[in-house]
């Protein structure tokens, strides 16, 4: 892969054989050079493997090369950013990285988003809380209702000291271990609820 040059009027660089030197004046020349800096706005790395520097010494075809595909990075970031924002929902993009191996091959690896802000992402975190709200409230009215039921079934039992008689006119005495145990779940369950421990693992 090679950058397309936009300026053709790119002289022979001056190869310096000292290794340290060279790769010195690269650094002074590309400011961007093996770190991150902004370009267009957009976080950009360009990495260079230094066993491509250091054939670039004694080398000035491939110095040459190296410098030309150098000088367009920020052009091509532009270009990456004008593509990107063209798609649907006019995304932008996030980050670019440029890699120039050992070999000379570079290769571009980008990110784009449409939500840069993270408005997007507030508003659907929000409406899933809601959502997660309202049905964890509509569970606690249903709860509600169905221990109401059980308990107004359980009253209609024989009160405490009445008795009934059956057809062998045998005596029964009317329970209300279970309803007095409805109830106090009901109640526990109730604090729980307003607590929020309920629906939080912790009933």
């Amino acid at each position: 892969m090679k950058i397309n040059r936009l300026n053709n009027s790119m002289n022979m660089p001056s190869v310096n054989t000292n290794n340290a030197i060279y790769s010195k004046t690269l650094s002074q020349k590309f400011d961007y050079l093996n770190k991150t800096a902004k370009m267009n706005g957009v976080p950009v790395t360009v990495n260079v493997s230094p066993a491509f520097i250091r054939k670039c010494c004694n080398d000035p075809d491939k110095a040459k090369y190296l410098e030309e595909n150098l000088s367009v990075i920020p052009d091509c970031v532009n270009s990456l950013c004008k593509s990107v924002s063209s798609a649907p929902g006019s995304p932008v993009v996030t980050y670019a990285t440029y890699n120039i191996d050992e070999n000379g091959n570079i290769s571009c690896v980008s990110g784009s988003t449409n939500d840069p802000d993270g408005k997007i992402a507030r508003e659907n975190a929000e409406k899933k809380a809601k959502e997660k709200n309202a049905k964890q409230r509509q569970n606690i009215t249903d709860y509600k209702a169905k221990m109401k039921k059980i308990i107004e079934e359980q009253r209609k039992r024989p009160k405490p000291g009445d008795t009934v008689r059956t057809k062998n006119l045998e005596k029964i005495e009317p329970d209300t271990s279970l309803e007095k145990a409805y109830i106090e779940k009901f109640e526990a369950l109730s604090e729980k609820l307003k607590a929020g421990d309920f629906f939080n693992g912790k009933a």
